[in-house]
């Protein structure tokens, strides 16, 4: 079953859909380059929220799609070490960051140069990753590749269950955060809004 939009009405809905996004972000408050550092000081939990949340809708948004026929899943490889080693690159590169990628596009949206900075440093890594991709290809990406597979057909729970799971999970860890770090949280914007306003 398709939906009721062509292929070019859906490359043309792709534009709002992005500025829909980024405003988002920005509202959300992580194109904020101090959300950001506290969360991985685990000072200011916006951006665990955040994810948990898009991972949770977004997910069993495409799982309706494609139990209706109107999405198909494009499996990549489970090639772990090059994984590994990916997550850790992006996760120290958010660090110094401040941003992921998509938040660095917004933060530039909003007049910071220093994303500006870190952006092309992504461009940069982006060329230097395809100038090696065929050296990563034969001596990375082989070493502990699982092939294309799912978690519902590793471990026989199906995909609800995993939703279930993680909605589960999620729900314990906003608890905790809450109950723990509310308090703090709270000073420190109150704190950050008066530096704001000046006073």
């Amino acid at each position: 079953m398709e939906l009721p939009v062509s292929a070019e009405t859906a490359r043309w809905l792709a534009v709002p859909m992005g500025l829909l996004f980024g405003l988002l972000l920005h509202r959300g408050g992580v194109a904020d380059y101090n959300v950001i550092v506290r969360q991985f000081r685990f000072r200011d939990f916006t951006v665990l929220k955040i994810m948990f949340t898009a991972i949770l809708v977004g997910g069993v948004g495409v799982l309706l799609l494609h139990q209706g026929g109107h999405a198909q899943y494009h499996i990549k490889p489970a090639n772990m070490l090059g994984v590994s080693l990916g997550a850790a690159l992006f996760g120290v590169g958010m660090v110094l960051y401040g941003y992921c990628p998509g938040t660095g596009v917004v933060a530039m949206a909003t007049g910071s140069l220093h994303a500006v900075a870190g952006f092309v440093g992504m461009l940069v890594g982006g060329v230097l990753y395809a100038f090696s991709f065929r050296w990563v290809e034969a001596h990375i990406q082989k070493v502990a590749a699982l092939g294309k597979v799912r978690l519902p057909e590793v471990t026989g729970i199906p995909d609800w269950g995993w939703f279930g799971i993680l909605a589960g999970v999620a729900g314990v860890v906003f608890w905790w955060i809450e109950t723990r770090f509310a308090g703090s949280y709270r000073t420190w914007k109150t704190a950050t809004a008066k530096q704001d306003s000046g006073s």
